[in-house]
Parts: C-alpha cells; structure tokens; sequence
C-alpha cells in the first residue's frame, strides 16, 4: 500500500537523467545479481527482475513444464486462487492438493506423487505433476521448517519434480521469530525461488533466482510473455539498494516487529488467533459485530465465516508500518 524505502526513491530521482541500456542489461541489474548470488552462496544462479508476483509465476513455470505436465500447489497457494488462471492460460494445470494452515507436508506431497505417477494411473491420459509450488510464507503467513524443507525435497527427488517456492513475502518468513532458514538453504534446497520486493520495500519488482541448469528461462522467454520491462535498470537499482547493507531484512524485521505487537495485543485482550502466524500476517476471530465497528476504522480484508456470528479478518503490516498505527489499532479493540 506504500511506494518504496526513502533509500531506493533517493537513488531513483538521482539517476532520474541519466542514459541507461535497455532490457536488464544495464549496470545497475548487474551489481544487484552479483549481490543476491552473494547473499545465497550461489555464484552460478542466474538471477532475472520481473516487475510482479503473477508475470513470474507464470514465467518461472511456463520455463520448467512442457505442454502435457502439470504443477502441483496447495490448495490454497497463489497459483491456485488470487492469479486469474495466469497458469492455466500458459498452457499448464495446476493440480491443487489438501494442505494445512497453507503449508504441505512431505508425507502428503509423497502419498499425492505416488498415486497420481502410477502406472495404473494412466499416465497418458492424465496432467504428469512435474513441479511442486509452495509459497513462504504461506497464504496464511505461516513458514516451513528447515527441515520440513529438506523432507520436501527429497520427495520431489525421489519422484523426479522441480521445488519452487514463490516468495512474495519472503523477506517476512526470513525475520521471523521462529525462522531456522537462510537464503543460501533455499539455494540449495530449490531449483527456483523467488525473492518479493513488491511487498518488502520495492517500489515494484521481483528477483527470480534460478538454480537449476536445465530450466530454460531467458531474456527471450521473459519478452515472449510480454513481462521484459524496458527500463530494467529500474528493477535493478532497487535490489541493488535492497541488498546493499542487509536493507531487505532489516526493514522486513519492522513488519514482523509491528505483527508481534498485534498479536501481543490481541492475545491480551481475549481475542482468539485462528492460527499460529509468526509473519506480518495476523489472522483473527470477531464477532461480526465488532467487525463491523472495527470497518469504520481500520483497514483489513475479511477471510471467512466461523460459525453463525462470527468471522475470520487478517490484519497485513509491512516494513513501513509505524508504531503510532499500530497503537491506533489497538486502541480500537
């Protein structure tokens, strides 16, 4: 809901007349690679800037199937629900399975690969899964485990699947409490990821970081989707800034620190949690009423009904949340 960290607007309006080359070819995009291959202990990832979420889902996926195979997604990831059949319209199905609290588990992913890879399945009739989605954090700003992680990839080892993980949000599960993983685990743990600036101080922006030699993702394949931004040293700049210094977790810290006051607070007060988020995303229960005095004030998004009188509301800080809101909200419940 804001534009971007006062640095990378200071660094925008100085370059602002200066002569750039075209396409992500410019010098800016290459200092900011180098840094995020750095920051992953990955010298051999190739990192591509993409304006937003959806255009790099697709892109990223699009780049790793052919024409017959298929993502596997929870149910509830982003794929699946909040990108307008971005997916589907590349070509690809994506085939959504049962999760908990946004997050799958090994085990399931593993029961899910090895009925739908039978041969008595009919594979030729039927979408292959060849990749697996997962999103950290999740749609419910819950995060996988290290070795939740490890346990993931070695089922997508074991029946021959690609691992990529949107991070829309990712600096906010990296500052997390409970965090245990790094960007160099998800180097080595992915075949791709993505790192969000959209939402984590960017004026806009995504840094897709690929490991795997054999995905075939390109400037051309970028441009054939229509997602190859002209004035790509704009993209770059802003990763150049957001890793310069450790900004990116930094000021993802903030928008954990404000969702722990929240919770804090809220715990406090009596109202139930629905789930355990430690994120920038709180999801809380209400009686309908106090939703409905609650919408005077403050801005949420409503999730879903519980029971007859009651109802679920997420409230999302990000790193530039202040305190003097988050008292304004509290001082409303």
């Amino acid at each position: 809901m804001e534009g971007a960290h006062p640095l990378i607007m200071k660094r925008l309006a100085e370059i602002n007349f200066d002569k750039n080359i075209g396409y992500g070819h410019d010098h800016y995009c290459e200092m900011a690679r180098e840094k995020i291959a750095r920051a992953c202990k990955a010298p051999d990832a190739r990192v591509h800037f993409l304006v937003g979420g959806t255009q790099t889902n697709a892109i990223v996926i699009d780049s790793i199937l052919r024409h017959n195979e298929g993502v596997v997604s929870p149910n509830t990831g982003h794929i699946c629900t909040h990108e307008a059949g971005a997916i589907e319209a590349c070509g690809h199905k994506v085939l959504p399975m049962d999760c908990k609290e946004g997050k799958i588990s090994a085990q399931a992913l593993a029961q899910y690969l090895k009925e739908a890879t039978s041969e008595d399945y009919g594979m030729e009739h039927v979408v292959e899964p060849r990749m697996v989605y997962i999103s950290n954090p999740t749609e419910y700003g819950t995060i996988y485990t290290l070795s939740e992680l490890y346990e993931i990839r070695k089922v997508c080892n074991k029946y021959n699947q690609m691992l990529y993980i949107d991070g829309a949000r990712l600096g906010y599960a990296l500052t997390a409490p409970d965090n245990d993983v790094t960007l160099p685990d998800l180097a080595r743990l992915c075949d791709a990821f993505y790192i969000g600036g959209t939402k984590v101080g960017a004026l806009f922006g995504e840094a897709v970081v690929v490991l795997n030699k054999d995905i075939k993702m390109s400037k051309g394949s970028i441009k054939n989707r229509g997602a190859l931004l002209a004035k790509g040293w704009l993209l770059g700049l802003q990763f150049d800034t957001l890793f310069t210094d450790d900004l990116y977790l930094k000021i993802a810290k903030n928008g954990v620190d404000q969702a722990m006051r929240i919770r804090k607070a809220i715990e406090a007060k009596g109202y139930p949690i629905y789930l355990d988020s430690t994120t920038n995303q709180q999801f809380v229960v209400f009686e309908d009423s106090k939703v409905a005095e609650l919408a005077k004030y403050v801005g949420f998004n409503f999730i879903e009904k519980v029971g007859a009188n009651h109802s679920v509301v997420r409230f999302a800080t990000s790193w530039a949340t202040t305190d003097e809101q988050v008292d304004e909200l509290l001082s409303h419940l």
